[in-house]
């Protein structure tokens, strides 16, 4: 089992960028996709972006020329930064990760944009 646990208050003006962490732990070496995903108010959850283990990257439509997201192995850590932040990107934000047949997520993190 892996435990997936964000961290960090994710807080950012607008124009500006949110800087959000996350940390595996447990059976790390079997995780083949890593990634963030996040829930707005009202909505639905939906994928901001997902690493897999091919190097291979997904995102979320409003996402790809904002985001940078890494995996560091040693670490066991999964870090998100996303740019030109709006108020619409206020939300719930998720890590997740999909390891051997069984995807875990952490608990979420809020991400707040002020004006």
């Amino acid at each position: 089992q892996v435990r997936v646990k964000e961290s960090g208050v994710g807080s950012a003006q607008a124009g500006g960028s949110l800087k959000l962490s996350c940390e595996l732990s447990g059976q790390t070496s079997r995780c083949t996709m890593v990634g963030w995903y996040r829930q707005p108010p009202g909505q639905e959850r939906g994928m901001v972006s997902t690493l897999n283990s091919d190097g291979t990257t997904s995102y979320g439509d409003y996402a790809k020329s904002r985001v940078i997201m890494s995996r560091d192995n040693a670490e066991n850590t999964v870090d998100l930064d996303m740019n030109s932040m709006k108020t619409e990107d206020a939300a719930l934000y998720y890590c997740t990760a999909v390891c051997g047949t069984k995807q875990d997520w952490g608990r979420g993190t809020q991400g707040t944009v002020s004006a």
